[in-house]
């Protein structure tokens, strides 16, 4: 049966479209290249995810067709028809995002109605076609032959997503993480599609349950599907892959600007902290073997008996002076933080004060909900409350006035030993009470946002807040990590297309757990996953408390050299990742990279796993095979030098490297100019007083950017722009475009294949002049 679409209203920047059944669907124009797509099922509109308003004035023309309503932006052709169909083209007319006019199918399979229920019970995953409430929706879009899928942030398995499915419901998995895992940590609904070769994204804003098939059940479609919410997703167009995913950062933000020390080497391990002595051994091993590093985390055990905001002064005798010593030393302390407080009737002020102000998630009959986590019996904060968050981020004080150097937040999908909360605990959206189905894919994004929110208000600094769950919009407050992998090589090879979709869906800095955190690694291991991670924002080597020990020393003479050597490159190219994530905050696009985001119009990236580029100018090729010693690598289009022997390629070719163990594949597209660290074993609050820019090529041209590193002065315009050029004659010039920070840098130096040019700052004008 028809429904048909009988009118429309035009209301800028909203065209709301009537149905002969009473539904009405919004088309909202929020700028020539986003429009979001919504049906009001009467849940909350609020987003988590998109903070004020993003509409920019937009010229658009709606038109009745007679068949179809047509919108129009200058990038975006929308027709809508009977059904609630909508189809979305690019400017040109190109297909993009069509609505499946057909049924969904369930895959062939021989289970029958005997055997469902028993293949049910035992856990197994099967397809099925059953809805799973009566609040259920699928949104179901065509499905072209030439169609990738990228995104989805830290789901498992390959970068390109298309044949697989995917849950939406943030879960503490500590099982292998592979290919055939539907969901762990993180729900961030955001995919991007390549349709013959055209690109677009869709963003789901809804916190509920969900899930995407992208052509696992049918070549005809894929779709997605909520177990509640509204009918809430927007549409990004764009001429580039690169356009597509600005657009989404744009609407959810970027990622801050961290401080400097955070892209410095962080060393970490579930049993430092059982005392401050451990900790110190761990500081003497790295000034023993001179290896750079500028954190040391600690785990759990730093509590008193796993209580929030404790710090346990029979394991750390005067834990104040002691982070202060460790301070002097170079190294900062980062503190866990969980997301369950116990319970605790004797005094515990954490417990006590939420217990008084009504602050923790309920039952349906209204009484305190006690879960069980490290510290026993606990509950759990309703972060959905403005209060509550305030509430919290005023403790989070309690580790800026210890010294420490940010919040480590863990278990906050919430994580309980009992399994899943219950779905129906009474939590809050605002100031409107709701249950934990809208709420569970947000706790740990505001966990994250109070704890970041805390910090800078404590410190003013820019807050260093880690989380293991997340949502889409987190990366405005916290970085993460992929959680609990394991030392085996399918979690490093896993690595590098996690990684790069998470870079894809706004986290511009992430990591993994070098080494792996559970099970036990081995030196080669070790090695290839510190390797693989050289341009991976946050650098931690964490692992799991009974597990071989995973310090660069607790190995043999050949791993702990290869250690240091890669720790010491590492920090040389540290401007040049300051700068990368400094051009993220303005451009919205990720440090670390797939080769397709780049370089969306050749086919022959479209499925690469074991690559990365770190900004358009370096390519990544690591091992991540036992007992390999050499590799094919693509290069895509333009010249390419080998970093380590300058050899140069020509691109679009996939060439055969060498590469032994101290060795990783790594290329610099040529008529490159890179900023070149110095060598340091920590990363100084100092501004540095001399800076080297190496070129890659004949010629090139390079913006560099200093602050403090450490605030928020960058933004009220205390900062730096350098601008190094090497001209086709061979001169040199560096000039100081911006001077808005006072400290420049004394003298500059320019490496080149034609020598080493020295350039010394000129007060009298501002500028460099070239030392004869």
């Amino acid at each position: 049966m028809t429904n048909r679409l009988t009118s429309y209203q035009n209301a800028a920047p909203k065209v709301t479209l009537e149905y002969a059944d009473g539904r009405q669907l919004l088309l909202d124009v929020y700028t020539n290249e986003i429009i979001r797509v919504f049906m009001n099922r009467g849940r909350a509109t609020n987003s988590y995810a998109i903070e004020g308003d993003k509409h920019h004035k937009t010229s658009y023309t709606v038109e009745d067709k007679g068949d179809h309503i047509e919108i129009r932006t200058p990038s975006l052709i929308v027709k809508a028809y009977d059904n609630c169909k909508v189809d979305f083209y690019d400017g040109d007319g190109n297909p993009l995002v069509m609505d499946y006019r057909g049924q969904r199918e369930p895959l062939p399979n021989d289970l029958d109605e005997e055997h469902q229920s028993t293949v049910l019970a035992e856990g197994h995953d099967i397809n099925l076609l059953d809805k799973t409430n009566d609040r259920y929706y699928e949104v179901i879009k065509s499905l072209s032959p030439d169609e990738q899928f990228y995104g989805l942030g830290d789901k498992p398995g390959f970068l390109n997503k298309r044949g697989y499915d995917y849950d939406n419901w943030n879960v503490d998995f500590g099982q292998v993480h592979n290919e055939s895992v539907k969901g762990i940590y993180k729900s961030i609904p955001v995919m991007y599609g390549l349709k013959n070769g055209h690109p677009y994204g869709l963003f789901f804003d809804n916190t509920y349950k969900s899930h995407f098939d992208l052509g696992k059940e049918s070549e005809n479609y894929y779709y997605y599907s909520a177990t509640d919410g509204n009918v809430d997703y927007y549409v990004l167009g764009g001429h580039s892959l690169k356009d597509v995913v600005a657009n989404y950062t744009y609407l959810t933000g970027v990622t801050p600007l961290p401080q400097k020390w955070v892209l410095g080497y962080q060393q970490s391990r579930w049993g430092y902290s059982t005392s401050d002595d451990r900790v110190a051994k761990i500081a003497d091993g790295f000034e023993k073997y001179h290896l750079p590093i500028d954190v040391i985390h600690l785990d759990i055990d730093y509590m008193r008996g796993y209580r929030d905001f404790t710090w346990d002064t029979t394991k750390f005798r005067n834990p104040k002076q002691f982070v202060a010593e460790m301070r002097k030393r170079g190294i900062r302390l980062m503190p866990i933080l969980d997301a369950g407080v116990k319970q605790d009737k004797d005094g515990y002020d954490i417990y006590q004060e939420g217990i008084e102000k009504g602050y923790f998630v309920e039952n349906p009959d209204g009484t305190v909900f006690v879960g069980r986590v490290w510290p026993g019996d606990a509950v759990f904060p309703d972060f959905g409350r403005p209060e509550v968050r305030n509430w919290w981020a005023k403790h989070v004080k309690f580790f800026a006035d210890m010294g420490a150097c940010g919040v480590w937040n863990d278990m906050d999908e919430p994580a309980s030993f009992d399994g899943e909360l219950p779905t129906d605990l009474i939590f809050h959206d605002g100031e409107q009470k709701t249950t934990h189905t809208r709420m569970h894919n947000v706790f740990g994004h505001l966990q994250a946002q109070a704890a970041y929110e805390g910090m800078k208000a404590a410190t003013g600094k820019r807050p260093y807040i880690i989380t293991r769950a997340a949502y889409a919009g987190t990366q405005k407050y916290s970085t993460i990590w992929t959680g609990d992998n394991q030392s085996i090589w399918s979690h490093l090879q896993l690595a590098i297309p996690q990684l790069n979709s998470l870079g894809m869906s706004g986290f511009a800095i992430a990591g993994t757990d070098i080494g792996g955190f559970q099970k036990d690694t081995t030196p080669e291991l070790l090695t290839r996953w510190l390797e693989a991670s050289l341009f991976v924002p946050l650098f931690r080597n964490h692992a799991e408390m009974g597990t071989r020990y995973q310090e660069p020393w607790s190995f043999d003479r050949q791993t702990l050299n290869i250690y240091r050597d890669y720790l010491n490159l590492r920090y040389r190219f540290v401007p040049y990742l300051y700068d990368q994530l400094r051009h993220e905050t303005e451009s919205g696009l990720p440090v670390m990279r797939p080769l397709v985001l780049n370089y969306d119009q050749d086919p022959a990236v479209r499925q690469i796993n074991d690559e990365y580029m770190v900004g358009t100018s370096i390519l990544v090729a690591p091992i991540v095979n036992q007992g390999a010693d050499k590799r094919l690598v693509y290069l895509p289009a333009g010249k390419w030098l080998d970093f380590w022997n300058n050899a140069e390629y020509s691109g679009q070719q996939t060439i055969m490297v060498n590469a032994p163990l101290e060795k990783l594949p790594l290329f610099i597209k040529k008529d490159t100019i890179l900023p070149w660290g110095n060598k340091v074993k920590h990363i100084s609050d100092e501004p540095e007083k001399v800076m080297t820019f190496r070129l890659f090529g004949d010629c090139g041209a390079y913006k560099h950017y200093q602050d403090n590193g450490l605030d928020f002065k960058y933004q009220e315009g205390e900062y730096n722009e350098y601008y190094v050029e090497v001209a086709n004659d061979g001169q040199v010039a560096v000039k100081l475009n911006k001077h808005g920070y006072q400290p420049t840098y004394e003298r500059v130096y320019v490496e080149t294949d034609r020598g080493r040019f020295e350039f010394d700052y000129d007060d009298s004008n501002e500028d460099y002049r070239l030392v004869k």
